[in-house]
C-alpha cells in the first residue's frame, strides 16, 4: 500500500540548529528521513552539475564502459545499467551510475581505502564541476550532522573527527525512460537501506522516491525545488542503536507519460572514516537491551561486508 502524505520535517537550514535539531531528531526517529532547505549548494552549480551528468550518461555505451573498473566495487568511474541489486533483491534495479570519491594526497594514511577518481575526458568541465559539488555536498552534511550531534545532548563537533577524510562518495544517477525489455518486477530502485552515516539527495523533485513507515505503508516523498532529502544510514542507526533509523526505502516506476522521461538524481553518501569504529553510544543503550546492542566494527569492514551484499564487491 502506497499513502501519499507523509509528515517528515521539513526545515531550512539557514536557521540556528538549535532551533530545527529536534525536528530533525524526531524525524529522523520516526521515519529516517527529512527534507532540508536552504542548503548552502549553490544552483547554478547544481545546473552545471546537472548538465555535465547528462553530457555522460548521453555518451555512447562503449564510451562509458571504458570507464568502468573492475574490481572497485562501484567506488569510482561508471558502473553500468543492470548491475546493482538490493540486498535480497532478484532482478537489478533499473539505472546506471558514475561515482566520484575523495582524492587523498599520495602517502596519506587512509590512500589504501580510497581510490584516485577516474574522470571522462569526453565532457569538458567535469572534473571541476563535480569536485566542486563534493565539496558542497560535504559542507552541507557536516551542518546537518551538528544539528543531529545537539538532538543527542552532543556538542555540535561532536562528528567532526570521525567523517573526517571519510569515504563518502558522491553518485550521479541515471535512470533511462522505461523500456519494453525490463524484467519483470525490475524497477528503478528496490527496496533497500543506505549503508553510510546519512544520505544527502539532490534531484527528488521528480516523483518516485518512497519511504516504508513503522506500520508498514509506504509513503512518497514531497520534496520542494531545490531541497535536499536526507536520511539515515545503517553506520548512524548502529552508531544510536536505532534510535535513529535507516529506513527502506526505494524509487518506484513511473507511469503514463513520466515513463517514457530519464529521470536523474545526485545523492552524497556522507561516511564515518574508515578506520573509524561504530560504537553504539553509551547513552542510546539501556541496560534491558545492553545484550541486543550490536558489537563495535570498523566503517570499512562494515562497509565490505554490505557491498558484497548488493553485488558492488
Amino acid at each position: 500500500m502506497t499513502n501519499t502524505q507523509t509528515e517528515i520535517a521539513s526545515v531550512s537550514l539557514a536557521q540556528p540548529l538549535e532551533d530545527i535539531a529536534d525536528e530533525l531528531g524526531r524525524s529522523f526517529a520516526e521515519y529516517g528521513f527529512a527534507v532540508v532547505r536552504d542548503h548552502g549548494i549553490p544552483q547554478d552549480l547544481i545546473d552545471r552539475a546537472e548538465a555535465a551528468a547528462k553530457a555522460f550518461f548521453a555518451l555512447p555505451d562503449e564510451v562509458k564502459r571504458a570507464y568502468k573498473i573492475a574490481g572497485s566495487g562501484g567506488a569510482r568511474g561508471y558502473t553500468p545499467f543492470g548491475t546493482e541489486k538490493a540486498k535480497d533483491a532478484d532482478v537489478f534495479d533499473l539505472k546506471e551510475f558514475w561515482h566520484v570519491g575523495r582524492d587523498l594526497p599520495e602517502g596519506h594514511p587512509l590512500a589504501e581505502f580510497m581510490a584516485p577518481n577516474v574522470w571522462p575526458a569526453e565532457v569538458a568541465g567535469f572534473r571541476e564541476v563535480m569536485s566542486a559539488l563534493y565539496a558542497a555536498f560535504e559542507a552541507s552534511g557536516r551542518t546537518v550532522l551538528e544539528a543531529i550531534a545537539l538532538h543527542l545532548g552532543k556538542p555540535r563537533d561532536f562528528f567532526a573527527a570521525s567523517v573526517e577524510d571519510g569515504n563518502s562518495v558522491m553518485r550521479l544517477l541515471h535512470y533511462p525512460p522505461l523500456g519494453e525489455g525490463a524484467p519483470e518486477g525490475a524497477i528503478r530502485a528496490a527496496a533497500h537501506g543506505d549503508i553510510n552515516t546519512i544520505t544527502l539527495l539532490l534531484g527528488a523533485e521528480e516523483a518516485g522516491l518512497e519511504l516504508l513507515t513503522k506500520a508498514g505503508e509506504w509513503r512518497a516523498i514531497d520534496v520542494p525545488p531545490g531541497a535536499l532529502v536526507i536520511n539515515v544510514g545503517d553506520m548512524l542507526e548502529r552508531q544510536t542503536n536505532g534510535r535513529l533509523r535507516s529506513t527502506t526505502h526505494r524509487v518506484v516506476n513511473p507511469r503514463g507519460e513520466a515513463a517514457k522521461r530519464a529521470r536523474y538524481s545526485m545523492p552524497f553518501f556522507l561516511h564515518f572514516r574508515p578506520d573509524f569504529l561504530i560504537t553504539p553510544l553509551p547513552e542510546c543503550v539501556s541496560a534491558e537491551d545492553a545484550a541486543s546492542a550490536p558489537a563495535p566494527i570498523s566503517a570499512h569492514d562494515f562497509l565490505m561486508q554490505r557491498l558484497r551484499e548488493i553485488n558492488l564487491a
